[in-house]
């Protein structure tokens, strides 16, 4: 993934918002889980954006994501529970472009999505 330039805006954002008083990777990790939880409305379809050793997916396929995968499944990387060729598998976030999503949910995204490019850990 390329690294971004820093946006001021969503690091407000994260520091304020997302990962305030975060002390370790696990209360990292629920401070994205739960943002992430608040803000996306599931289900919703999303394209692969970059293909990902750990993911079928290629670039440009498109899955219907459910919901994020369990508290427990997300402690070292997003990941959603989606549909895709009539199974459902987890697959991480940081993989995903919304399609039609509500600017709310392009926001959430965006945001894990900028965090991972900073090369930011949980």
């Amino acid at each position: 993934m390329p690294n971004p330039k820093p946006n001021p805006a969503r690091e407000r954002r994260i520091n304020y918002e997302i990962v305030v008083d975060a002390c370790d990777s696990e209360q990292r990790s629920m401070g994205w889980y739960n943002y992430l939880d608040d803000k996306l409305d599931f289900p919703f379809h999303a394209k692969c954006i970059h293909p990902r050793a750990i993911s079928p997916l290629k670039k440009g396929e498109t899955v219907e994501v459910l919901s994020l995968a369990p508290e427990d499944d997300c402690m070292r990387e997003m990941i959603v529970l989606a549909r895709w060729q009539g199974r459902k598998l987890g697959l991480p976030l940081s993989q995903l472009e919304p399609l039609k999503a509500k600017s709310a949910d392009r926001q959430a995204i965006q945001d894990w999505r900028y965090w991972v490019e900073m090369g930011y850990e949980l």
